[in-house]
């Protein structure tokens, strides 16, 4: 027998037919108990949701059980799977369950192909009715008529920060904040050119265009580069524009079927943006929470130092604070505020009450999971 001879079955690379059809039927035993096994689920998922119909309880989703579900199936997660894919197994399992009951709407910052689309199925599983909306103004407006039961919306960028309407729209709103959503962002450039010499313009979101800078400088200098609403626009520009490219999501890509010339061309490759998904429900502790809040200072010195006093003295951890004008053409500021914990933690109360009796002007925007990273 000659051991170098492809046809060998002691050969690793063509294992003996007896095996792998051994191992395939396994596979097959194995994908008939998940199948009984997610159904069985379904049916149980089901059972809960008419328990809660029956008391009163019109909320089918919440955010604080679903995490503490993820958090759990990735605490006894024995591998290979990474705890990433666990997790999203998982949600879309929960997405699935939840739409037997009525599938949830969940307005985004359109059109079709968006990162923003790209989050909330993230966020809630593809087993959604995704409702795209044109302006940030609108994707409030959508969930506060009732017309969608949540919506996700940017809030800041890992490079180019805060997202300022977001901020703005949040001050205003009735709806809080139930949960959020990281994404890695990833840029592409997509287009029907033959090669990156036939391009003459770029398209994409002026945020997207910052993000890649030092790429397109190098590779496509003599482009113009025109800002459009979205990256999904820009997709949807080049789709129909044989000199022109687009920066955009490998999701655009496939919907409006652009090919791909280059990948993750962003100037850094840990880009990330955070969403907030936001309803009318307010949320329990889930254990692993965090919570926002937007307030004011009295125009004297020392006075934001004072307001941060107290998460020093009870021991609350700040995330993230940042200042914005308040528009009111005096040149005062409101400041918001991530804190470690939930409203209802105990160290995490006692700092927003002395907070309250400091500060002109304290809205509390949410205690919601905080996401996996």
């Amino acid at each position: 027998m000659n051991p170098t001879d492809p046809t060998n079955a002691t050969n690793p690379t063509n294992p003996p037919d007896g095996r792998l059809a051994e191992l395939r039927n396994r596979i097959d035993q194995i994908d008939r108990e998940l199948l009984r096994l997610f159904n069985e689920r379904a049916k149980v998922a089901q059972d809960v949701g008419h328990l809660k119909k029956a008391a009163g309880e019109d909320t089918l989703f919440r955010p604080e059980r679903e995490a503490q579900v993820l958090a759990r199936r990735q605490a006894e997660n024995p591998g290979p799977l990474p705890n990433a894919a666990v997790a999203q197994l998982f949600r879309e399992l929960m997405s699935a369950c939840m739409a037997l009951e009525a599938p949830l709407k969940i307005a985004y910052l359109g059109p079709e192909g968006t990162f923003s689309q790209a989050a909330a199925l993230k966020a809630f599983g593809s087993s959604v009715t995704t409702l795209a909306c044109s302006t940030i103004d609108e994707v409030f407006r959508t969930v506060e008529a009732r017309q969608a039961d949540f919506a996700v919306v940017p809030v800041e960028n890992s490079t180019e920060g805060a997202v300022g309407r977001t901020l703005d729209l949040m001050l205003v709103t009735p709806l809080s904040a139930v949960g959020e959503v990281q994404i890695e962002v990833h840029q592409n450039v997509m287009s029907h050119a033959k090669s990156f010499a036939d391009i003459v313009r770029v398209y994409s979101h002026s945020q997207s265009l910052a993000q890649c800078n030092g790429w397109l400088n190098a590779n496509l200098a003599r482009a113009e580069r025109v800002p459009v609403a979205s990256n999904a626009e820009a997709a949807r520009r080049a789709a129909s524009d044989t000199d022109a490219a687009a920066i955009a999501g490998e999701m655009a890509a496939r919907i409006y079927d652009v090919p791909v010339l280059a990948r993750h061309i962003e100037d850094d490759p840990n880009n990330r943006t955070r969403f907030l998904v936001i309803g009318a429900q307010s949320v329990p502790p889930s254990g692993r929470d965090q919570t926002s809040l937007v307030m004011s200072a009295p125009n004297k010195p020392g006075a934001v130092h004072a307001l941060l006093a107290p998460f020093a003295t009870h021991g609350v951890s700040m995330t993230r604070f940042e200042s914005r004008p308040s528009r009111m053409g005096r040149w005062e500021y409101y400041f918001f505020v991530d804190l470690v914990g939930h409203e209802k933690d105990p160290n995490v109360a006692a700092a927003l009450a002395e907070l309250r009796d400091l500060a002109p002007f304290v809205k509390l925007l949410g205690s919601y999971p905080a996401a996996a990273h």
